[in-house]
């Protein structure tokens, strides 16, 4: 399905003290993919983001007037190193958690992941990590709702928006929204679906799947 897909740009916290790291190697690695995966998307979507454009432009050489097709063509060659190599970390240590390579850098390989064509493959083991404990019920709440929304199904959690060309963006159809904060809520959400569109800068509105298929521009998945 030809959609744009608003991304969430996010930075990952520093640590608020020194935490035992089984693997320091393999958390300076991440650190470092996390990095590339975040630094093209806050160029090309940051709310602050021509200070990045200008310094980007300047080390690739190329205008910063005409920044956003070589930005792309850097996000996609990141994203799909990326991937590579987290498949090469996941054959060799499973998924790197919490226990592995402590918090924050137990999210990398699940943003990673989230940006890639991936998602049905890792997905498992995302909800493994999850359920023990390595990485936060949300996040792989994030993981399923974007899987539901490439699949052309209603997602559970209300976090994905999409949109298709000359029109407004929205919230992705939500499997029984009336009930959707009370779940976002025991998945460790802060933000109610309605806030999280807010921030995304969408206008929240329930939306039915028959609606969707209506609007200019739907095509249905790909089997």
């Amino acid at each position: 399905m030809k959609r744009l897909l608003l991304c969430s740009l996010v930075t990952l916290p520093g640590l608020a003290c020194a935490q035992r790291i089984a693997n320091p190697a393999l958390k300076h690695e991440l650190d470092s993919l996390y990095y590339v995966d975040q630094v093209y998307r806050e160029a090309l979507f940051g709310d602050n983001r021509q200070h990045l454009v200008d310094s980007i432009a300047a080390a690739r050489h190329f205008p910063a007037a005409e920044a956003v097709p070589p930005l792309l063509d850097l996000l996609l060659a990141a994203d799909s190193s990326n991937i590579r190599r987290v498949r090469a970390i996941v054959q060799r240590y499973g998924y790197p958690g919490k226990t592995l390579v402590g918090t924050p850098t137990n999210e990398a390989v699940f943003y990673i992941v989230q940006h890639s064509t991936r998602i049905p493959q890792y997905l498992p083991l995302i909800e493994r990590a999850a359920a023990a404990g390595e990485l936060p019920f949300h996040l792989y709440a994030m993981m399923l709702d974007r899987q539901l929304m490439y699949r052309g199904q209603p997602q559970v959690y209300g976090t994905q928006g999409s949109s298709y060309k000359g029109q407004p963006p929205f919230i992705w159809p939500i499997k029984d929204p009336a009930h959707v904060n009370e779940r976002r809520k025991k998945a460790g959400f802060e933000q109610t679906v309605e806030e999280n569109a807010t921030r995304l800068h969408i206008t929240y509105r329930p939306l039915t799947m028959e609606q969707v298929k209506k609007m200019p521009g739907y095509q249905p998945p790909t089997p």
